[in-house]
C-alpha cells in the first residue's frame, strides 16, 4: 500500500486471483462433500456431523493449557452450544468420542477420541489426501513442497 492507503500497482491482481481461488476452493472442498466421499469410499457407519466432531477433536485444542470441550467443538463447527452438545452427545453414544474428567479441574469434562473415532479420522484423512494427491498429480515434488509451505504460512497468518 502507498501512503494514501491505496494498493500498490500490481498487488490487486494477485489478491483478486487469491480471493477468487479461495471462493472456488471453499465451495469445492466443503466438509460435506469430502465427508460424504469418505463415508462412501470406506463404508463408514456415521453421518457427516459425526465426522465433523471427530475431525475437530482430532485437531486438538488451540494451545497446551486448553482442553477439548463441547464449547470449543461448537465454536469450531460454527454452531450454537446446544447444537454442539447434541452432535457431541451423538458421537459419544456411537462410541467415537468419550467424555473424560479434566486433569486440571475434576468438575470439568473434556473430550477424547476412542479407538473407533481415531479409525474414522484416519479413513477420512486418507480420502482427503487422495483427493489432494489427484489435484496435484502433475506437480513436481518441489512444487508440492512450496505449495505446502506457502499454504501453511497463509493459514497461520490468516485471521478470517
Amino acid at each position: 500500500m502507498n501512503e494514501k492507503g491505496d494498493e500498490s500497482p500490481g498487488t490487486a491482481e494477485p489478491l483478486d486471483a487469491v480471493e477468487r481461488s479461495m471462493v472456488k476452493l471453499r465451495r469445492g472442498m466443503s466438509r460435506q462433500r469430502l465427508g460424504r466421499a469418505a463415508i462412501r469410499e470406506h463404508n463408514l457407519p456415521v453421518d457427516v456431523q459425526v465426522l465433523h466432531v471427530v475431525d475437530v477433536i482430532d485437531e486438538g485444542p488451540d494451545d497446551a493449557c486448553q482442553e477439548m470441550s463441547v464449547g470449543l467443538v461448537a465454536s469450531r463447527l460454527g454452531v450454537d452450544a446446544s447444537r454442539g452438545s447434541r452432535i457431541v452427545a451423538e458421537s459419544v453414544k456411537l462410541g467415537y468420542v468419550r467424555r473424560v474428567a479434566s486433569q486440571e479441574d475434576g468438575r470439568r469434562i473434556h473430550l477424547e477420541l476412542t479407538a473407533a473415532g481415531r479409525s474414522i479420522v484416519e479413513a477420512t484423512r486418507r480420502t482427503r489426501q487422495d483427493h489432494f494427491a489427484r489435484a496435484m498429480s502433475g506437480w513436481t515434488d518441489t512444487e508440492r513442497s512450496e505449495f505446502a509451505r506457502l499454504l501453511a504460512r497463509f493459514v497461520q497468518t490468516y485471521e478470517g
